[in-house]
């Protein structure tokens, strides 16, 4: 007696609904990110890099942090290492964004490589909200696939736009960049600590900012939260003879 292979079964409606919510939400974060792509546009020819060269290092790098630093650096006078430099470190972050999500997405092969470049705060983000690793897999593609394509495209307005506006600042297009990462690091100043390291890190910046050339005042801040990463944990360790006192908000 031999039984048939189950065949395999579609997503219900209400997983299948939950899919295009997920899609639909791709395309919007692919939207409003890559309208920040005007400001890179515009911020990488006005510092000196021509068109074509502004929308190989937006569709090559891509990382729009490690974009920017790129370009700020180059803009203000400092030399390739210095820029390359910050850009890495502010790159960083996606590597630890792929060690989260490899056991959910392909490693290797052609899909595995696009993963890899697509791995950034937005994709990583959606992958994330997601609870089954199929919606998981959706949200990233997703969000990785429509902030590529609208990045690419805001960016090249904005570095054809460039070439005719002297002075970005006064658009505002200098300030933009600054403002989306006061955007993405204003939910996550939830505890004392954070705030400590983000005060710190903003006072080190301030303070090097005029004796050192481009670039390193970012290396110097961001070396604060390293400093941080590295010290021991202040852990609260209660002898076991020691008396706890209860509160009402403690369940025990």
């Amino acid at each position: 007696m031999t039984t048939a292979a189950p065949c395999p079964t579609s997503p219900g409606p209400a997983a299948a609904e939950r899919l295009r919510t997920i899609r639909r939400t791709g395309l919007s974060i692919g939207i409003a990110t890559g309208l920040y792509g005007i400001s890179f546009g515009a911020l990488a020819t006005a510092s000196g890099l021509d068109v074509w060269q502004a929308m190989v290092l937006s569709a090559v790098m891509f990382t729009g942090g490690s974009q920017f630093a790129f370009i700020g650096v180059v803009g203000g006078g400092g030399s390739a290492i210095g820029a390359a430099l910050a850009a890495v470190l502010l790159g960083i972050r996606n590597t630890l964004y792929g060690l989260i999500l490899a056991p959910s997405l392909p490693r290797t092969g052609l899909r595995g490589i696009a993963r890899a470049h697509l791995t950034i705060d937005e994709s990583a983000a959606l992958a994330a909200s997601g609870s089954t690793e199929e919606e998981k897999r959706t949200g990233f593609w997703s969000a990785g696939v429509w902030v590529y394509v609208f990045w690419n495209l805001f960016s090249l307005l904005g570095a054809l736009a460039g070439q005719y506006v002297a002075d970005p600042s006064a658009w505002g297009l200098d300030a933009a960049a600054a403002a989306a990462f006061i955007a993405l690091l204003w939910p996550r100043m939830r505890s004392g600590e954070t705030v400590a390291i983000a005060v710190t890190a903003a006072f080190v910046a301030l303070l090097t900012t005029p004796v050192l050339p481009a670039g390193l005042p970012v290396l110097a801040a961001a070396g604060v939260a390293v400093v941080a990463g590295l010290l021991p944990a202040r852990r609260r360790r209660t002898s076991p003879s020691s008396p706890r006192t209860l509160t009402k908000e403690d369940p025990r």
